[in-house]
């Protein structure tokens, strides 16, 4: 394997694509926006200044690095050399669906064609290609540079020689592959996303205020941050995405998004990225959203 392509500019995409060009991979990162991806290359540069100011890199690996880096905003074009495809656009099933297709026309019969999805049927996007052995799920975590595990999801006909391809990729780009079966939410959001959608309904039901939960949660769990920061932190769009895939997939009122994630998301208060969620963020500060929404 020698060419990987990763398709999407956001916060996953140029965290895959800056891991895997570290380690040694030609890579081509497509989005159909060329703004996106002048913005994904910055940030990866200045997560390569990060590591250099850390003595983990040096000036001349980061100039390597960046050299095995291209961009395309054409996906059949970024996948005509391609040995892994690896999407990694918005969590919508329409979205992701399109692109396979496009992916299973396009890339060489040989190429992998693997999916970052954190919660949506592997088996369900394997079925819209005629390749379907050759789909699997790489599920990396935020922020990929940083984060070491990658679940990685079979569906239901993914072939053990793509799995074990796939795990032993993770392994090179020090990761810490674990492989699970797919149904929804797969593991890590499985049991994460309930969590976090009850710290929602907490809040929601006047138990507690955003400070209390969180603090709960980091001081008396070791967690190394509070429910409702992470639920920023990973986008509370893509929290309610999650929690809706789950809700319809097993049919267990469990997993119902929490009526304040909906008007939140409704809002347009997606966390981190809009500037509000639970918290306000501005540059190098967070404080605590008032709302008359936040009982107490």
């Amino acid at each position: 394997m020698r060419h990987i392509t990763v398709i999407g500019g956001g916060t996953m995409g140029n965290g895959i694509a800056q891991v895997m060009a570290t380690f040694g991979y030609e890579v081509t990162l497509c989005d159909i926006s060329a703004d996106a991806l002048e913005k994904a290359i910055k940030t990866i540069s200045g997560s390569l200044d990060r590591m250099i100011k850390k003595e983990i890199i040096s000036e001349t690996d980061k100039s390597t690095i960046l050299a095995r880096l291209s961009t395309n905003t054409d996906l059949p074009s970024a996948l005509k050399n391609a040995d892994l495809a690896i999407e990694a656009a918005t969590e919508n099933e329409a979205v992701k669906i399109n692109i396979f297709k496009t992916m299973d026309q396009h890339a060489p019969d040989n190429c992998i064609l693997a999916t970052n999805t954190s919660s949506i049927s592997i088996t369900k996007i394997a079925g819209n290609t005629s390749r379907p052995d050759k789909v699997i799920g790489m599920h990396f975590m935020n922020p990929v540079p940083v984060m070491t595990l990658v679940e990685i999801i079979r569906g239901y006909s993914t072939s053990d020689e793509v799995c074990n391809v796939i795990t032993e990729l993770s392994k090179k780009i020090n990761k810490v592959p674990l492989e699970v079966n797919d149904y929804p939410g797969f593991v890590a959001n499985r049991i994460l996303m309930p969590m976090i959608n009850e710290a929602i309904y907490t809040l929601h039901e006047g138990v507690a205020g955003v400070s209390e939960i969180d603090g709960i949660m980091k001081l008396g769990m070791a967690h190394p941050m509070g429910p409702l920061t992470l639920a920023d932190f990973i986008g509370l769009d893509v929290c309610l995405s999650i929690l809706r895939v789950m809700h319809e997939g097993f049919g267990n009122p469990k997993y119902a998004p929490c009526p304040l994630l909906v008007n939140m998301v409704m809002a347009g208060k997606l966390g981190r990225k809009t500037g509000e969620g639970f918290y306000k963020y501005a540059e190098g500060s967070k404080e605590v959203v008032v709302s008359p929404y936040f009982s107490k």
